[in-house]
């Protein structure tokens, strides 16, 4: 059985699901399937994705710290609880001031 299936249908403590590593961005896929994906990230201070677009909306939701999320060329703070939603076809970035975790949903198709 592979992790995915051993996940499903429990109760999930998503950030104790992915360690930071120093000067790196750690992620974890927990759902891959053709309608999504459901990945979870962890950011070490000073890491980002630089700015890229993405052919889906992608919902950010921080675990943990505080992520910089600019859209559109706009930046947000977004604590711990924040949820942003990243338009498909709208560049974006992410970059950790200080560490954070994130649960980033991928929303596939129309």
């Amino acid at each position: 059985m592979n992790k995915t299936g051993q996940i499903k249908g429990k109760i999930l403590a998503p950030a104790k699901m992915v360690d930071y590593a120093s000067g790196a961005i750690v992620s974890r896929t927990l759902v891959d399937r053709k309608s999504g994906t459901l990945t979870l990230f962890a950011f070490a201070r000073g890491q980002g994705l630089s700015e890229h677009v993405a052919p889906y909306d992608a919902v950010a939701q921080i675990l943990e710290g505080e992520a910089l999320i600019t859209i559109g060329g706009r930046p947000l703070k977004v604590g711990r609880g924040g949820i942003v939603i990243m338009p498909a076809n709208v560049p974006h970035a992410l970059k950790a001031e200080r560490r954070f975790k994130m649960l980033l949903t991928m929303i596939r198709g129309k």
